[in-house]
């Protein structure tokens, strides 16, 4: 699995002791809002253990978001693309307390990046919920432009995209 890193963080494989920090963040109320529902701590390791197969099925997938300066895991940023999704998605989900930051624009970045220099993607989208005004705003500043609705479990989800520059 690739590890990048980025200014302020590190995008790693999840490890087993990142799971107090994601069950933290997968129960919080406010993080899961748009996300879905929150999570219990097996079903947030789950949700590391999906990211870690998501690498070996595609060759691509979610990194553990670490904070560099402090080496604490503050989310999930990357690369997703399960069967019957959409498209090619760049995703991130922050801890509360890294909200505000410019981490999800800085990890996104790195992400996009991967996704059309090494795998050579030509198109890269976003899934966001219409009333996430800052998933939103996150996407629209990593160039993305809204693109079109689609029905995501009985929800219906924008999807913004980029093209290849």
């Amino acid at each position: 699995m690739v590890t990048l890193e980025t200014e302020r963080l590190l995008l790693r494989q999840f490890r087993d002791d990142d799971l107090d920090a994601f069950a933290a963040m997968s129960a919080d109320l406010e993080v899961m809002e748009f996300l879905g529902p929150v999570r219990s701590r097996r079903d947030a390791w789950r949700a590391m253990a999906m990211a870690l197969g998501h690498w070996e099925l595609r060759g691509y997938g979610l990194w553990a978001a670490e904070e560099r300066s402090t080496g604490r895991l503050v989310g999930r940023i990357g690369l997703y693309n399960p069967e019957g999704w959409p498209g090619l998605e760049v995703g991130w989900a922050l801890a509360r307390e890294a909200w505000g930051r410019g981490y999800a624009t800085e990890g996104g970045r790195a992400s996009l990046d991967y996704a059309f220099d090494a795998l050579g993607a030509d198109h890269v989208i976003s899934v966001i919920r219409p009333d996430n005004a800052r998933s939103i705003a996150v996407a629209e500043r990593l160039g993305e432009h809204y693109e079109r609705m689609w029905e995501l479990d009985g929800n219906e989800v924008a999807i913004y995209g980029i093209t290849r520059p």
